[in-house]
């Protein structure tokens, strides 16, 4: 057949192409089972001209790959097959013809498959297209076969006819090219040849009876079909480290915490001027401000609740405020934008004794 002939063809150019495939050595071959799903037509030999003996035909099957090159499958290939009887009158008197008649059968099969590129070009999982030849058998369950019943009950002489459900032997090889889509799908092209009882067709012809399918489908693996190693990683090179110079440490400062300084000079009831004993309070305040030039001074006026009212202690406090600032910047010579004031008068009571409240508080920061 010419399609046979085609997928003989398909098969050279699979094992030439495999030549150039991937080093097989990267690869671990993993056992897997597989899943085939294909339709396609039917030739059944008979007397009628090649294309009134086509049919259609279907194809299921589930395989196990043993290892790189052997595998089986358990096939159902059914549908319909078809007869053609020559010599059949269609009246008394008419010039004798051709009549075709068709009937439908189940073939489950064992195949046992060898994947042909692994074989001759070595083992690759992700080679391109893939050559298989098979051998197998199983049974033919034959069934519907009405037409020819027909054709017999007009008075033909079909030797071998038969009615109802026949169980035959049915012997089956093939050549299979699948194309690799990823690592799970295959579109898969197969043609097989089919060897049964002579008395398939109805007719007796003194050889066996063929039938041949051209099937094309899908195959899907049923998990990992390969693995590949991980990459060895090289050796470090051997480093030979300089001996560690030994510095000096670095002589770390000491940082010096300034603490903040707190003076309090407390003034006389309705009094503003900063007295003497006072006043050795504010040179010690400026010693400090003299010895740290970045610090300075928030100085804060009050006035006691317990004597006079609001407007008379706001302008006490401003003013005991405003006292001791004068003696830091005109008698001592603090630089005024290191100062700042503020006064709270008596709504503020630093103290809970009431005649301590008559003071300027002076904080650095």
């Amino acid at each position: 057949m010419k399609t046979l002939k085609t997928l003989l063809v398909a098969a050279l150019l699979s094992l030439g192409m495999a030549a150039q495939a991937q080093d097989a050595s990267e690869y671990t071959f993993k056992k897997h089972a597989y899943l085939q799903l294909q339709g396609g037509a039917q030739y059944t030999l008979g007397e009628a001209k090649f294309g009134d003996l086509i049919s259609p035909n279907v194809q299921a099957a589930l395989g196990y790959q043993f290892c790189p090159v052997f595998g089986a499958r358990l096939a159902v290939n059914a549908w319909q097959s078809k007869g053609g009887y020559n010599g059949y009158q269609v009246s008394d008197g008419a010039n004798p013809g051709n009549i075709q008649y068709k009937y439908k059968y189940v073939a489950p099969t064992i195949d046992f498959m060898f994947n042909l590129s692994n074989l001759l070009c070595g083992y690759n999982p992700v080679r391109t297209m893939n050559v298989s030849a098979f051998v197998g058998g199983g049974l033919n369950i034959g069934f519907s076969n009405d037409e020819a019943n027909d054709i017999a009950s007009k008075g033909y002489n079909m030797t071998y006819l038969w009615d109802g459900t026949k169980v035959r032997p049915v012997g089956k090889a093939g050549l299979a090219v699948d194309f690799r889509l990823s690592d799970a799908v295959a579109l898969g092209i197969e043609g097989n040849a089919n060897i049964i009882s002579d008395k398939y067709n109805s007719k007796k012809a003194g050889n066996a009876d063929w039938y041949f399918n051209v099937l094309a489908g899908l195959k899907i693996n049923l998990g990992k079909t390969y693995e590949k190693p991980a990459p060895v990683a090289a050796p470090a090179p051997v480093v030979v480290e300089p001996e560690p110079v030994v510095e000096p440490a670095p002589v770390v400062e000491e940082v010096k915490v300034v603490e903040p300084l707190r003076i309090d000079v407390f003034f006389t009831i309705n009094v503003s001027k900063v007295s003497e004993a006072e006043e050795a309070k504010v040179k010690e305040l400026v010693e400090y401000m003299t010895k740290y030039p970045d610090k300075k001074v928030q100085v804060t006026g009050y006035a006691d609740a317990g004597t006079g009212n609001d407007k008379i202690n706001d302008r006490l406090a401003a003013q005991r405020a405003a006292a001791v600032v004068k003696m830091l910047t005109e008698k001592y010579g603090i630089s005024a934008d290191r100062i700042t004031s503020d006064s709270k008068g008596s709504r503020v009571q630093p103290f809970a004794e009431n005649d301590l409240n008559r003071v300027s508080i002076c904080i650095t920061e």
